[in-house]
């Protein structure tokens, strides 16, 4: 067993990409130093021995905290029967989840009839069992100045891409690629911050791509 630092625990809705809709358990990670501006989960870049607490606290909190706490995969796993979870994927955020090894939670996750999603930056290496689904939201030229990892451009089966402006696309379209192997990954546009002018930015590349829209559905139903 090894230790994850998690930031949060919760049981929703995915609101975005291939699993939109899908009723999921979220383990939000702690520790990002990739920096990207527009992060809506700031809270969740610093890991500070001052910020521990118990699994109970962090549990209780109702509002974003730089508050985590220490636990084992089985320790997780325990955790979820104990909150009396009956959603059937997993989807492990961040911060950024790869800086951990999640071959063991991934494992036990498929071994307990669970799917598993990792949602990552790909700027470290993604250490997982073959049969969790990695979605690929690339961080290119961002504050923390970490490069998006070939391998994690050949191990994506979905590219999530925040767009704005057309900058954006022409990165996407050098990640895209890079990728040698097949099939080629699903590929999704998400408006940043939702805002309207990148919203009829992203529909209008994304007919012109044959490419897919994410919107963050959560946030429209007032969902965590």
């Amino acid at each position: 067993m090894s230790s994850l630092l998690i930031n949060e625990v919760f049981e929703s809705i995915q609101g975005e990409g291939s699993f939109t809709g899908v009723p999921s358990i979220f383990v939000r990670l702690q520790g990002c130093p990739v920096g990207c501006s527009w992060c809506d989960t700031k809270h969740t870049w610093d890991v500070l021995p001052d910020n521990v607490r118990t699994a109970d606290l962090v549990m209780l909190e109702n509002e974003e905290t730089a508050h985590y706490f220490d636990a084992s995969e089985k320790a997780l796993f325990e955790l979820f029967a104990a909150q009396g979870y009956r959603a059937k994927h997993i989807v492990i955020t961040g911060g950024e989840p790869c800086m951990f090894d999640l071959q063991t939670l991934t494992s036990m996750a498929i071994a307990q009839g669970f799917s598993i999603q990792i949602e990552t930056s790909g700027t470290f290496e993604i250490k997982c069992a073959s049969e969790a689904w990695v979605t690929l939201s690339p961080k290119v030229n961002m504050k923390g100045g970490y490069e998006v990892l070939s391998s994690a451009i050949e191990r994506a089966n979905e590219i999530k891409h925040p767009v704005a402006m057309q900058k954006h696309v022409d990165e996407l379209n050098h990640i895209i690629a890079r990728r040698k192997t097949s099939p080629p990954p699903l590929v999704y546009l998400q408006p940043i911050s939702m805002q309207t002018r990148a919203t009829e930015f992203a529909v209008k590349t994304c007919i012109e791509n044959n490419w897919r829209l994410s919107l963050q559905t959560h946030k429209f139903i007032g969902v965590e």
